[in-house]
């Protein structure tokens, strides 16, 4: 950890001082100080028997050995009523900090993970790309349920330990001096133990955490793809990985209570030394006639309450290295740069006639720095279904990446009828672009859920024309309940075909004014690309549309055909104009493989 607190960075990983993250925390803690003022006054309340109970048995001791007036039974049963009288304050102030101290936790915890999930949302790619989801679902699910109970129990627990400590100061102190010195004496030595001692336990907590968080990714990784698992009966294997990251998890966690123990065994000592003190100090002193009896009982009673004081934060200390724990991952989320933002000045994007210029645009993933685009200028006209094809690696998905701002561009500018998409809103941006790609993600939920997408509110007549446009309406027909039907996690009960006509009926009724077409069929049987082929076109009509393409005979009736290779476009031309060149396009038409020669057979029948 960095001097005064400051976090540091050691080996690419983020590092937070306790007190940073404290102070960082605190505005969610402050948004409900009414609460939380509330919670610690209820909290002092439940110290006064606690205080109290000591001054009635030093009281009680004292007038039974004559030392003070006679012990009678009036007094006896006047004390007992004040002792009922502050345990039920106490029960009722109990009852408010389990009750409203848990909700006010609870609340944080929302406020909390609202504030990192929308932030999740604005990350780019790069940052899923090099982020474990696993790690992000432990991070704003497991993590921020430790934070419930660190945010009340923390102020909680210190104050009241506060109170007590400063009670007994001050009540032992009038009594004797020097024993109250030397019993306090006691309590910087353990301080500064104890203070050694947390930063194990805040090591052993983050260790354990994230390795959570990877065991959490493995099982999400190896659930989402048990078809692969079982095609190539890659059980053994997943099991095998499995067992590795559990495995680990445990001898973490093996670490983790070895420092629990430690924590814990230091501190009984301490506990001990402390009440040594009491009885060889404070048995001399009795003798000495320092100190009378009544006295020492009441001595031997703070010290009891005092070293449950410190037993009880001592058992707050796990809580609170997972509380701590749990605000440290949050915030390495929040501090997550967002690479993609609006413009400080940025204005809603007009779309007139759908023009697309890039000039001069260079581009290189910013975690790796492949360059992928140097220096390319294009015109896409308003209207015009463009096409584009080449080898892997020409940057055919890099440019429509670019378009609606999933990756931000080197070097250069785009412009979409002449507005720097740099300086229009992301919303506006992306609300103009309908993308229909290769891999379809859809939601868990029915039909209807997933078209509407496209755009929330729409009307039970416009999801249904949207469908129709895209060819879906007559299979969705078929499903036992119709628009309705649940089709399970991303589509698992649709063929791939279906699947795909359902995406596109999600762009349909988004009706936007650019369209982007990624590889939309390549998956796709012969009879199913046919068939999404036409909805396609439909849905192309009349807008500007890119179409990256493996399958050349999907777009041979493009407009104008880009052919990308290691030096940008290196052909371009209608696809007759290509053939008659000879060139890449030529061969790449010629070098069509058995599958493709057979749809296209398909397609012109």
């Amino acid at each position: 950890m960095g001097k005064n607190g400051n976090k540091t960075e050691k080996a690419g990983e983020r590092t937070y001082g306790s007190g940073q993250l404290i102070r960082r925390f605190y505005p969610y803690l402050r948004k409900y100080r009414k609460l939380l003022y509330l919670d610690l006054f209820f909290a002092s309340l439940t110290t006064l028997c606690d205080i109290v109970l000591p001054m009635i048995m030093r009281q009680l001791t004292n007038s039974a050995l004559g030392n003070a007036a006679p012990l009678t039974a009036e007094t006896v049963l006047r004390m007992a009523a004040l002792y009922v009288l502050l345990r039920l304050i106490d029960a009722g102030a109990n009852f408010y900090m389990q009750s409203q101290g848990h909700i006010m936790g609870v609340y944080i915890e929302t406020d909390m993970r609202t504030d990192a999930f929308a932030h999740l949302q604005r990350l780019s790619d790069t940052y899923y790309a090099n982020t474990k989801i696993g790690q992000i679902m432990g991070r704003i699910t497991n993590d921020l349920f430790d934070v419930t109970e660190f945010a009340h129990h923390c102020p909680e627990e210190f104050f009241i330990a506060g109170i007590k400590l400063a009670a007994s100061f001050v009540i032992l102190c009038r009594t004797s001096p020097a024993l109250t010195l030397m019993v306090f004496a006691c309590l910087p030595v353990m301080l500064v133990v104890c203070t050694r001692l947390n930063h194990w336990l805040r090591t052993a907590q983050k260790a354990q955490r994230f390795q959570i968080g990877e065991l959490n990714a493995a099982i999400e990784d190896s659930l989402l793809g048990q078809r692969v698992v079982k095609a190539f009966t890659g059980e053994k294997t997943e099991t095998d990985k499995f067992d590795e990251g559990n495995q680990a998890f445990r001898k973490i966690k093996t670490k983790w209570y070895y420092a629990m123990a430690t924590f814990g065994t230091t501190t009984r000592l301490f506990d001990g030394l402390m009440y040594t003190v009491v009885i060889v100090a404070g048995g001399l002193f009795l003798v000495n006639g320092i100190i009378n009896s009544g006295d020492l009982v009441a001595y031997i009673l703070y010290v009891s309450t005092l070293i449950a004081t410190i037993r009880r934060i001592v058992e707050f200390a796990e809580q609170f290295q997972r509380g701590m724990t749990g605000i440290e991952r949050f915030y390495e989320i929040m501090d997550a740069k967002v690479d993609i933002q609006d413009a400080p000045d940025a204005v809603p994007l007009q779309v007139k006639d759908g023009g697309i210029d890039f000039e001069d645009v260079s581009f290189e993933y910013p975690d790796d720095h492949n360059k992928v685009l140097r220096h390319l200028n294009l015109h896409i006209y308003p209207g015009e279904n463009l096409a584009l094809v080449g080898p892997s690696g020409g940057g055919k998905t890099t440019i429509c990446n670019l378009i609606p701002r999933f990756y931000d561009v080197t070097d250069g500018v785009i412009r979409i009828d002449g507005q720097d998409i740099r300086g229009v809103t992301l919303e506006s941006l992306r609300g103009a672009i309908g993308i229909v790609q290769q891999d379809i993600y859809l939601f868990s939920g029915t039909v209807r859920d997933n078209i509407a997408y496209g755009r929330p509110g729409a009307t039970e007549a416009e999801i249904i024309e949207a469908a129709r446009l895209a060819g879906a309406h007559e299979f969705i027909q078929w499903l036992p309940n119709g628009y309705d039907s649940y089709i399970g996690e991303r589509g698992v009960k649709l063929s791939g075909g279906q699947k795909q006509r359902l995406s596109i009926a999600r762009v349909f009724l988004k009706n936007p004014k650019l369209l982007i077409l990624d590889e939309a069929t390549s998956a796709l049987d012969n009879e199913s690309e046919v068939l999404v082929g036409k909805s396609l076109d439909r849905l192309a009509h009349g807008r500007t549309t890119l179409t990256i393409a493996h399958r050349l005979t999907t777009i041979q009736h493009a407009d104008r055909i880009l052919v990308l290779g290691h030096q940008n476009i290196e052909e371009e031309g209608t696809h007759e104009e290509l053939l008659a060149k000879k060139g890449l396009y030529y061969r790449l038409w010629n070098g069509l493989t058995a599958e493709e020669q057979m749809a296209k057979a398909f397609a012109e029948s």
